[in-house]
């Protein structure tokens, strides 16, 4: 079983994900003064273009109750706008993220998962 994949990135000013699509986000932004350790203080001020795992959504409602149109939303509830738009961290680009390994499919629940995991590793695992 091959389990290499081919990431395909979108430019994010060009083109969206369908809303309630899990995609990984190049997100660029620069390190806040205020959240940087005390051991890294070279990390202050400095720019960043990092990926990270995201929904997009094309309504999404902060916990501030803020309304948020074309967004990007880390599991932290972190609202990222496309690149242009408003926001200290933008996202610069996009890509669907890869299926489970041997599948079609970005999740299994329940009864399938160990089938699923045994057919990914290619063997039965002793534990």
């Amino acid at each position: 079983m091959n389990l290499n994949t081919v990431v395909a990135w979108v430019d994010a000013r060009e083109r969206l994900p369908r809303s309630g699509y899990p995609v990984a986000a190049a997100i660029t932004g620069r390190y806040p003064a205020d959240d940087a350790p005390e051991s890294d203080v070279a990390a202050v001020g400095e720019e960043f273009w990092l990926v990270r795992p995201m929904i997009f959504t094309t309504l999404h409602f902060g916990e501030d109750g803020a309304e948020h149109r074309d967004c990007f939303v880390d599991s932290d509830g972190v609202v990222r706008l496309p690149y242009g738009g408003a926001g200290e961290e933008t996202v610069t680009h996009w890509a669907a993220l890869p299926t489970l390994p041997g599948r079609t499919t970005h999740g299994v629940l329940g009864n399938e998962v160990q089938p699923a995991l045994r057919n990914a590793w290619g063997t039965h695992p002793t534990a």
